[in-house]
């Protein structure tokens, strides 16, 4: 199994902005990073160099003006970051890690329906992977 991808900080905000917007030339994410905080061209063109050495990001050089996209997705890394997380700041408890999370935040009626929904689901297949792990044993 090869090694996860676990991207900076400053990663990140370049692969948000490839996820949201798409394949996109270096001053285009220049022109987001700026807006956000102070950031040098050269800084942000050296930052996605090193993200196609790591394959992070994938550059097509075909045309004059290079074009990067993406090469994690979004849904992996996500997956990623937050099983790293819970493993190492909830010491591997998911509803720990829940708790705090709808602790500390002021969550919205429609995401509380949402996580119940999406509760609802998990305990809808319980019985059966409770059986395939009694079977297991």
């Amino acid at each position: 199994m090869q090694n996860p991808i676990k991207p900076t900080n400053s990663e990140l905000e370049i692969l948000q902005i490839l996820w949201e917007k798409g394949p996109s030339s270096v001053r285009e994410v220049h022109e987001i990073l700026e807006a956000k905080k102070e950031v040098g061209y050269t800084t942000t063109l050296k930052l996605m160099q090193i993200m196609c050495e790591k394959n992070i990001l994938e550059r097509d050089m075909s045309a004059r003006t290079h074009v990067y996209r993406a090469a994690i997705s979004q849904k992996a890394t996500q997956v990623q970051a937050v099983q790293k997380m819970m493993q190492t700041m909830f010491k591997g408890s998911p509803s720990s890690l829940v708790m705090h999370a709808l602790g500390k935040h002021n969550t919205s009626k429609e995401e509380l329906d949402t996580i119940r929904q999406y509760l609802n689901e998990i305990e809808s297949t319980l019985p059966s992977k409770i059986a395939k792990d009694k079977t297991k044993k």
